[in-house]
């Protein structure tokens, strides 16, 4: 009987997972992830209510429960990063990192060690194919809920070392499952937003840790100061709420262009089609390929925000990295963004932004 440990998060995901691999013969462990210690802006732990939920799904599920704590690992090789991102002035997306550190290395690795596992699985919608071929990352079936959007920068052996249960279901029959079982995370709300800062304000989060520096806000196009911003860290690219400078008298909305971190200096475009605020494609010094690719050069699509809309492209490998080209300019590509690629369903791999292309 092969082994399988599921990161048990306390939500209804990785709850029907777990009954899942129950159901299909696997010998089943559940395993609870603390990845971070702070309260809320609220005094509560989220952890212990998520702790005590996934807990109660292992006992009505009759499978072994257990608990490990990767806080220092968690903010050794993703928090650290995320600030040190912020202090540059990129826009990163801690979550992607979290897949690729956390639940699918330090997590599997502990899986192994401890339990001898076969496999780990989690509670994302997505798919992989594992067969004498090779192995592919694959879209979830839900299209409203896939999530191989954050799992891009995994490596071919973690894709073929783990299981994706609800990948092939939709999100309601999910739940319908969690319901007819009478699991208390059945009508449990989502999580949302970053996972260590879920539903707490971001920018009085991020001024625990950074300190601001106020500075001018600059038009793009005219070069003169319109107004001042609280600090370059809080403003990504493309963002048009939150500037307080109004349209000005101009009708127009105002978007952030670029941000000058050396001379502190925020800069915005008066105007959704704008040409400061478009870019015809990104480059990467890092790309992650789930598998090689069988030309230096290819078509595919490309998603550089979560939810977006593909976007077709050409990828050009370049070194150890990529330049990426769209077939037409397009906004809002912030420079620490992960750009990931597809072929189709399959998902090829993803790159850290590091420049946009104008």
């Amino acid at each position: 009987m092969k082994r399988v440990v599921v990161g048990m998060s306390g939500g209804v995901d990785s709850s029907v997972a777990g009954y899942l691999l129950k159901q299909q013969g696997y010998d089943v462990i559940g395993v609870f992830m603390k990845n971070w210690d702070e309260t809320d802006e609220n005094g509560e732990c989220t952890a212990e209510d998520d702790y005590a939920d996934a807990k109660s799904v292992c006992l009505k599920l009759g499978i072994p429960f257990y608990s490990v704590n990767f806080v220092k690992e968690y903010w050794d090789n993703v928090f650290t990063y995320f600030l040190d991102e912020y202090k540059k002035g990129r826009t990163p997306n801690p979550d992607v990192l979290c897949n690729s550190e956390i639940k699918f290395k330090c997590f599997l690795e502990y899986a192994r060690k401890t339990f001898d596992a076969d496999y780990i699985a989690t509670g994302h919608y997505v798919r992989n194919e594992v067969t004498e071929d090779g192995v592919k990352l694959l879209r979830g079936l839900d299209r409203n809920k896939d999530q191989s959007y954050f799992l891009s920068l995994l490596s071919r052996e973690q894709v073929a070392s783990a299981l994706f249960p609800i990948g092939d279901i939709e999100k309601p029959k999910v739940r319908e499952i969690a319901a007819s079982l009478n699991l208390r995370t059945a009508d449990k709300k989502d999580s949302t937003g970053i996972c260590f800062i879920g539903e707490r304000n971001f920018t009085k989060f991020l001024k625990t840790y950074l300190p601001a520096q106020k500075g001018d806000i600059v038009d793009i196009d005219t070069n003169k100061v319109i107004g001042t911003h609280s600090g370059l860290m809080y403003y990504t690219i493309a963002q048009r709420r939150g500037l307080g400078i109004g349209n000005l008298g101009s009708g127009e909305r105002w978007y952030v262009a670029k941000k000058d971190l050396e001379n502190n200096i925020l800069y915005v475009a008066c105007g959704h089609n704008n040409p400061h605020l478009f870019t015809k494609g990104f480059s990467s010094d890092s790309i992650n390929l789930i598998n090689p690719l069988s030309e230096n050069e290819i078509r595919c699509t490309v998603q550089y925000r979560y939810r977006q809309k593909e976007i077709p492209c050409t990828l050009k490998l370049v070194g150890e990295g990529c330049e990426v080209i769209f077939d037409s300019p397009q906004t809002g590509v912030a420079e620490g963004q992960v750009g990931v690629f597809y072929d189709g369903e399959v998902c090829l791999g993803g790159a850290v932004i590091d420049r946009s292309l104008k």
